[in-house]
């Protein structure tokens, strides 16, 4: 392809599809590149489609019915989208949970961020030809897993809250086992740290790689680690605290310079932090309710369900009719582990979502990837693309 340049030269340029067959674009990312010898001379990046089409499909059930959805927003960490849609539509309700249930969400979604991060540096490095931290950090994330499996009887797509609670309590040896997996997490991140974090090829690799300022990735709208990487102290379970993150002790993380190594680190270190956050949540966790009272939103129990017509005209209510959220607009969000996830909400009162729109952490930073790429080498893009740790799942619109 010949263009012109802007001083009127003709330069001969080479068009490359990186992805959607690429390794490191994760099956549904494309990214339209013109080549200047391997240099990246201009970008044009398609989203993909996973055809799940999350916002419509949810207006077809109840609201009840949205949350096995959430899960395939991102994968990595589904329990963190569970808990960022019951924690909306709890609030368009103004109903509180109870304590053991607030401490179990917190404790829930810290070992989510920590299993995604570790996705995320583990991919990151592998990506750059450093396959050894997959077996440092993937065999503790492989026993978070087995704690999902115990937990919700699923893996991957757990589905474990409910608007109002949770879908069960902790099974026997809960706490040892998460108290066990911290200490693995510990050890392997310690690992990896060793070999990434004075490692001169990956620090050659990814120092000055695709760095972005503070303003841009604001103005891009970025949030969670890529955002704190540019050195921007904005984390909402601190300036917008819910689930009592106010009483929890632990630092936000943040970079200076807003590269791929920040970027990576910040993650790394934010793993220290929610270990730390786990194990505050341990010494909290007192037995107690795991669900609300409120009618409007729990089933009563079977031995008043049978025994009362009106408790039984309510459980079929709540089953056929689904929980009636109160009409109106409403946004939520939580800080999941790449960033802000946000639903915005329509009711008209009725028992299914009239209209809910998502603002996933992945889609305003995989909108600034061509900004990001444009002017570096083609190596340099496969290593940006890990660092800032698109899913999929949450592209699809």
């Amino acid at each position: 392809m010949k263009v012109l340049t802007p001083q009127g030269e003709k330069i001969d340029l080479l068009t490359v599809n990186i992805g959607p067959s690429h390794p490191a674009t994760h099956g549904a990312l494309r990214a339209f590149v013109a080549l200047d010898g391997e240099t990246i001379a201009g970008t044009v990046t398609e989203i993909g489609y996973l055809h799940r089409g999350f916002e419509k499909m949810v207006e077809q059930g109840t609201w009840q019915q949205v949350l096995p959805y959430t899960d395939r927003l991102n994968y990595c960490s589904a329990i963190l989208n569970n808990i960022g849609f019951c924690h909306t539509i709890e609030r368009m309700f103004e109903v509180d949970i109870p304590e053991r249930a607030k401490v179990l969400r917190v404790l829930l979604s810290e070992l989510s961020r920590i299993i995604d991060h570790v996705v995320c540096v583990a991919a990151a490095a592998a990506d750059l030809g450093a396959l050894t931290n997959y077996f440092y950090l993937f065999n503790p994330r492989e026993k978070v897993y087995g704690i999902w499996e115990k937990l919700s009887g699923a893996r991957l797509t757990n589905t474990f809250t409910r608007i109002g609670g949770l879908y069960r309590d902790t099974y026997d040896g809960f706490e040892s086992e998460v108290a066990s997996v911290l200490v693995e997490v510990e050890k392997g991140l310690d690992d990896a740290f060793r070999l990434l974090q004075h490692n001169r090829i990956f620090i050659e690799r990814t120092r000055g790689c695709c760095p972005i300022s503070a303003e841009d990735a604001v103005s891009w709208g970025w949030t969670g680690p890529c955002l704190r990487a540019t050195g921007v102290d904005r984390d909402l379970r601190k300036d917008e605290p819910y689930l009592d993150y106010e009483t929890y002790d632990f630092q936000t993380v943040v970079g200076s310079t807003g590269d791929t190594f920040d970027r990576v680190m910040v993650r790394m270190y934010e793993i220290k932090e929610s270990i730390s956050i786990c194990r505050q949540a341990l010494t909290r966790l007192r037995p107690g309710p795991i669900n609300t009272t409120d009618p409007r939103l729990i089933l009563p129990g079977h031995g008043k369900a049978y025994h009362d017509m009106e408790a039984l005209i309510n459980h079929f209510k709540v089953v056929f009719e689904g929980v009636c959220v109160p009409a109106g607009e409403f946004y939520g969000s939580i800080e999941a582990a790449n960033g802000e996830l946000g639903f915005f909400v329509v009711s008209d009162g009725s028992g299914k979502p009239w209209k809910i729109k998502v603002r996933p952490p992945c889609f305003t930073q995989f909108a600034a990837y061509a900004d990001l790429v444009e002017g570096s080498m083609v190596a340099d893009a496969i290593a940006c693309l890990s660092s800032i740790n698109i899913i999929a799942g949450e592209l699809d619109r």
